[in-house]
């Protein structure tokens, strides 16, 4: 994981710093697909993309920053229901391993949530 695939939800999305490498990064995700009797819907599947605008830009350089994903986070309105808080707090999850020490840095957001601290 993080070396040449990352996963979302549902979605699995290889990368790679040469066509090379990502035929055999390709092979291995497949494989794993395939031990796991996993499978994919080819008609939602892009392949041998350049580039890959997700929740980070994917391309050959590697997974980074989306600097409009960025910009919307820093943006993103003060959250006034629990059911918004949640919403940010989702959002923020995809993101917490860019972020050290993103536990100590959400747990007073997190413990509003629990009932009664809102």
């Amino acid at each position: 994981m993080r070396q040449f695939v990352l996963v979302f939800l549902d979605n699995i999305l290889v990368y790679s710093r040469s066509w090379k490498d990502h035929l055999v990064h390709f092979h291995e995700v497949l494989q794993i697909l395939k031990d796991n009797e996993l499978k994919v819907k080819e008609s939602k599947c892009l392949w041998g993309q350049p580039r890959v605008e997700y929740c980070q830009i994917i391309s050959m350089v590697g997974a980074e920053d989306d600097p409009s994903k960025v910009q919307n986070m820093v943006q993103w309105q003060i959250p006034k229901t629990p059911k918004e808080l949640r919403g940010f707090l989702g959002l923020m999850g995809y993101y917490h391993r860019f972020v050290a020490n993103y536990g100590k840095i959400a747990a007073p957001l997190t413990s509003l949530l629990k009932k009664g601290e809102f």
